[in-house]
């Protein structure tokens, strides 16, 4: 996860591109239990909240501590996907990070899918960038433009991963697709399987307009959810 230039990317809206997708790998399928049965907290416990059926799950960000949490199982290849509903009114500064990676930590060899998504000041755009790492070498930065508000409902973010490609889906359109050219030299993770990751923290020296507008903490403490 990083800093990005500013690049656009424009959804791909082809059916046949979706029939072959899909065709290609299954969903990993995580139990309906508590949370706790498929997820571990990594940091800060008490700014994690669930509802009280254990269905709709809650992170938060204050001036002191963020969130996050990981699954219990690594995997290699499949569907991911989460519903999310991302920080509302002034969300400068703050990241939500919803990503892959085969380890715990950002070590200096590890491999890694990212969406981020970058919060703005009120009535302004949340950007979504999406990253590729393999071995510790990121650099594919790409950021993309929502066609909807994250913040007044649900959406879903889905990652596929199969030895052919990597796309990075929002409510099942493909925003992005990452191909695996099958040279011997090819940037392409597929050795390393992955734990799922999330977690909401403060990046504000660069996530907003290059880390120019910074985080009002008067507004925090700041909260996103996840449901199903």
């Amino acid at each position: 996860m990083g800093k990005s230039t500013f690049q656009m990317a424009i959804p791909l809206f082809m059916a046949a591109l979706m029939a072959a997708i899909f065709s290609q790998t299954s969903a990993v399928s995580l139990s309906k239990g508590s949370f706790k049965d498929n997820f571990d907290i990594m940091w800060s416990e008490s700014n994690f909240k669930a509802s009280p059926d254990g269905q709709i799950w809650y992170l938060s960000l204050d001036q002191e501590t963020g969130c996050g949490f990981q699954t219990k199982q690594r995997y290699r290849f499949g569907w991911f996907s989460m519903k999310l509903k991302l920080v509302g009114g002034d969300s400068a500064g703050v990241v939500t990070a919803y990503y892959m990676c085969s380890e715990n930590g950002a070590g200096p060899t590890r491999d890694e899918l990212d969406f981020e998504f970058l919060g703005n000041r009120t009535g302004q755009p949340y950007l979504v960038q999406t990253n590729v790492y393999q071995n510790g070498t990121g650099g594919r930065e790409m950021r993309h433009m929502l066609w909807f508000d994250p913040t007044e409902d649900y959406h879903t973010y889905s990652i596929l991963w199969n030895n052919h490609q990597i796309v990075f889906f929002v409510d099942r359109v493909p925003i992005r697709v990452y191909k695996n050219n099958g040279e011997s030299n090819s940037f392409f993770p597929n050795q390393k399987p992955m734990y799922l990751f999330s977690s909401i923290w403060n990046a504000d020296d660069w996530a907003t307009r290059g880390g120019l507008e910074k985080t009002d903490w008067k507004k925090a403490p700041f909260v996103l959810s996840y449901k199903d």
